[in-house]
């Protein structure tokens, strides 16, 4: 006799189904809120009559107190951390990656590797008095205290990259690691050494990965608030020098909101005009490392 063929109902795979369902579904309305919000307050910062949309991009002196809102100080104030600790997790966390994925012992990989992670365990704040307390004496013990402020965003940068490190590693290891191993037999049969196949065939087979990691890995370093509001300075400076004190648009909200601050005041709105700017900064990476990923991914078989 043919067995009945008809599909069986099965309730709690539906069940789990429309779980999952509204989960993505609340993670996108939250979403859809928080851009509302920051629109909303955002628009009520620029109807005001002290601010022009222009000067906002294009000013280079943030002082409410003066009817002063060009963000620029905050924006390069924050583009000059993320690029320092991007010099610092980038080609680090590349060589840690290559290090685990293609020449460790699944023994020495299984024991590094947590070790690596504990760091992205670490509070913020810690590593915030980190460079406070450690990486500025440093910097003004090597390149003297009359050259070195006290607050600065060069031992800030420096400490987020350590901070990010992780995250880079653990991303950029993920994406060798998935190439397959067939290509690394035929550069090894074809005569190649370790290092030639590890970086002339595997780092380009994982290129849309490894660039991933590093994309996330600067959305991260941009939104950083605790590190850059404890060593980079409290008052926004449109400097390019990584000696002196400036403060990030992270650095600024944290500030200024811990302040009593009135409701509906044009300090107030600045805020939420600030986090929409970090918000657009950060989709456009996102959108960036989509493009990338899209444009360069391997599809094996």
């Amino acid at each position: 006799a043919v067995g009945d063929l008809r599909p069986r109902p099965r309730p709690w795979e539906t069940l789990i189904q429309g779980l999952l369902f509204v989960c993505g579904a609340i993670s996108i309305l939250v979403t859809i809120g928080i851009v509302f919000v920051l629109g909303e307050e955002s628009l009520l910062f620029f109807r005001s009559d002290q601010v022009d949309l222009i000067e906002f991009l294009t000013g280079t002196v943030w002082q409410p107190a003066i009817g002063q809102f060009g963000i620029l100080p905050l924006v390069n104030a924050t583009v000059m951390t993320s690029l320092i600790a991007m010099t610092i997790a980038l080609p680090l966390g590349l060589c840690v990656a290559i290090y685990l994925s293609e020449y460790a012992s699944p023994r020495a990989r299984a024991t590094l590797k947590p070790i690596l992670e504990v760091l992205a365990g670490i509070p913020t704040v810690v590593y915030g008095y980190f460079a406070l307390t450690f990486m500025t004496p440093l910097l003004r013990s090597i390149f003297g205290p009359n050259v070195v402020q006290i607050y600065n965003t060069a031992s800030a940068g420096l400490v987020m990259g350590i901070l990010i490190l992780p995250l880079v590693a653990s991303m950029s290891e993920d994406a060798l690691s998935a190439v397959p191993r067939a290509l690394r037999e035929g550069a090894l049969a074809l005569g190649a050494t370790r290092l030639e196949t590890s970086v002339k065939i595997v780092v380009p087979a994982a290129f849309s990965g490894i660039t991933a990691a590093f994309i996330v890995g600067i959305s991260r370093a941009v939104g950083e608030t605790m590190i850059v509001a404890l060593a980079a300075g409290a008052g926004p400076n449109f400097t390019f020098n990584p000696f002196q004190a400036a403060e990030t648009m992270t650095g600024h909200i944290v500030r200024i909101s811990g302040g009593d601050l009135s409701y509906n005041s044009i300090d107030y709105n600045s805020i939420f005009a600030i986090g929409l700017m970090l918000f657009l900064i950060t989709l456009v990476l996102n959108l960036i490392s989509r493009v990338v990923v899209q444009r360069f991914r391997e599809v094996y078989e």
